[in-house]
């Protein structure tokens, strides 16, 4: 008797800590959907959140639309674009090569881009890692030539820049902020390691990290799936 009334007790006290655990994590995400229900909506752009604790994803919701014209939700899968947070990776890159000694922080640029002019003061490496290096920023130059966005090529970007015959500054003397910058380390990351940038981060960042949903995209006819 004694011992059926231990294991029912036993059982109790486990269904009741379940529930309450239960609760507890209800609770939670009651409170982090809260805190996101202003993108959660019928009519406006979302976000996808993913909470993750000792590199475990513990949570993941969706909220809200990934395109307004075609009434397309956002999902745990959806495909971001990701902008100027890629910039993270495009020196994570840089990194890489110094490491291996293919190329110097310090190096002129233009030992990789030789097609650049010579603006009488070195830009190296380093200048356009921290946005010091005053060049003009290529987005800006691309309205100017008409050209879209969504379809330039590479060399398009380069003869744009190379157009340029002044600087906004001498390097190093002071801070702004510089697509063109970025760009050009791109393509100083390819030419230090004779691969494809996009190659190069996947085989070096991404596949290592397992980041199978992550690319460059240099492809405007590429299309991207749960975008």
């Amino acid at each position: 008797m004694d011992r059926r009334f231990r294991l029912r007790t036993i059982l109790t006290a486990i269904l009741l800590l379940i529930f309450v655990s239960s609760a507890i994590a209800d609770k939670k995400t009651d409170a982090v959907n809260k805190l996101f229900s202003q993108w959660d909506k019928k009519d406006t752009p979302g976000c996808a959140l993913a909470i993750v604790k000792d590199g475990k994803i513990i949570y993941k919701q969706s909220y809200g639309l990934a395109n307004l014209e075609l009434n397309v939700p956002i999902t745990p899968q959806s495909v971001f674009y990701i902008g100027s947070v890629s910039k993270q990776f495009v020196t994570m890159c840089i990194a890489i090569l110094d490491k291996h000694e293919k190329l110097s922080l310090d190096d002129d640029i233009r030992k990789y881009v030789p097609e650049l002019p010579d603006y009488r003061h070195p830009i190296t490496v380093r200048h356009l890692i921290y946005h010091t290096s005053g060049l003009r920023d290529y987005l800006t130059l691309l309205g100017i030539a008409g050209i879209d966005f969504g379809t330039y090529h590479e060399d398009d970007v380069v003869e744009l820049i190379a157009h340029q015959k002044e600087l906004n500054f001498a390097p190093g003397e002071e801070y702004l902020y510089s697509n063109s910058g970025y760009f050009l380390l791109a393509v100083i990351v390819e030419r230090a390691s004779g691969k494809n940038f996009r190659k190069f981060a996947e085989q070096n960042i991404f596949k290592p990290l397992g980041m199978k949903n992550s690319h460059f995209h240099d492809d405007y006819r590429m299309l991207i799936k749960n975008r």
